[in-house]
């Protein structure tokens, strides 16, 4: 029967709570003592029972990619396809399937609700997405199941992942906000215990305390990255009467959101609001008008983190590995510039 947190607790002589928090990749807790709490509850078989183990002499040559499940339907959203495509081809080429699947909120609440797992049919994992919760994760990787996150990354626990450079990124894009002689510059984030989100805030923070702006510096967050949550939030700045000339958003979603609400008000994009986004979707070139934004080598980072994988499969040193991608600003007309 596996474990639960009081037997880790008893194990190691501390307190439940603390067990808790390195389960969970929460702050507050020593480095020595979280390896030893993971350790532990891989040895006692804390993480559901899901038989992973044997799957390191049982190989069936097939990998799952996990995603979040999304509000749009998968095929609707143009980001996470190109990644899934970018480690499919790479998987391709030694032999390996690649099964794709998601979980909705109740299915992370416990590792052994993914069926692919609990079943034994792959033999490791990519964990796509910002919206897979580090329990879930950290579940999965006690299980002894070779995992590597692709456009995510925890806070407090190592592990393998391959991310974005979301905080240069997003500097250079209100560089060229500041560029253009705009000073009144709105950052429309996601939720902050994302990691994209964080690093792309933190990435307009810096861009602006080095222009000397710091106490202009504004951004508003909200619990989802949509085009409806963008048009929201640009809303919601305007009836707290902040009149900024430019916006970053931290994906493209929103900044198509913050241009439809824009418009609605009568407010030219760009001669009266200029608007960067960033992910460089296929929707980005084909708005109205074309939005300057970040690209992200999605594909790319899909292929990194199925190489990753592999390397693990075949018995690679554990240490885990942080994969960062460049990115790449794409000026389009959104930003007030003549398309390069």
């Amino acid at each position: 029967m596996p474990a639960r947190i009081g037997d880790i607790a008893r194990r190691l002589g501390v307190s439940a709570a603390s067990v808790s928090r390195a389960l969970n990749d929460r702050p507050g807790v020593s480095e020595d003592l979280r390896q030893r709490i993971l350790a532990a509850a891989q040895e006692l078989d804390f993480a559901p029972n899901m038989a992973a183990r044997g799957l390191a002499t049982q190989r069936t040559q097939t990998v799952g990619l996990v995603l979040g499940k999304k509000e749009t339907p998968l095929d609707a959203d143009p980001f996470y396809p190109l990644i899934t495509h970018g480690a499919e081809a790479c998987l391709a080429q030694q032999g390996y399937h690649l099964i794709l699947t998601t979980v909705d909120g109740t299915q992370a609440a416990s590792a052994s609700a993914l069926k692919l797992v609990r079943e034994q049919r792959v033999d490791g994992l990519i964990l796509a997405g910002p919206d897979i919760s580090p329990a879930f994760i950290l579940a999965l990787r006690q299980s002894g199941l070779p995992c590597v996150l692709v456009d995510n990354s925890l806070q407090e626990t190592p592990m393998d992942c391959v991310v974005s450079d979301d905080q240069a990124g997003a500097a250079s894009a209100v560089q060229h906000l500041l560029e253009h002689g705009h000073r009144d510059v709105l950052c429309l984030s996601g939720p902050q215990e994302w990691a994209s989100s964080r690093e792309r805030s933190q990435g307009y923070r810096l861009a602006m305390q080095e222009a000397g702006l710091t106490a202009r510096a504004r951004v508003i967050s909200a619990p989802k990255t949509t085009i409806d949550t963008g048009q929201a939030l640009l809303s919601q700045a305007i009836d707290e009467g902040l009149r900024p000339s430019a916006i970053f958003a931290i994906n493209d979603s929103m900044a198509i959101g913050a241009m439809r609400t824009a418009q609605a008000l009568g407010l030219r994009v760009p001669e009266d609001l200029a608007v960067i986004g960033f992910d460089d979707i296929s929707w980005a070139e084909m708005a109205t008008p074309p939005l300057t934004t970040v690209r992200i080598f999605k594909e790319e980072m899909g292929a990194l983190a199925a190489r990753r994988l592999l390397d693990l499969l075949a018995g690679a040193s554990s240490v885990p590995v942080r994969s960062v991608v460049g990115t790449q600003l794409v000026v389009r007309r959104s930003c007030g510039c003549a398309p390069r």
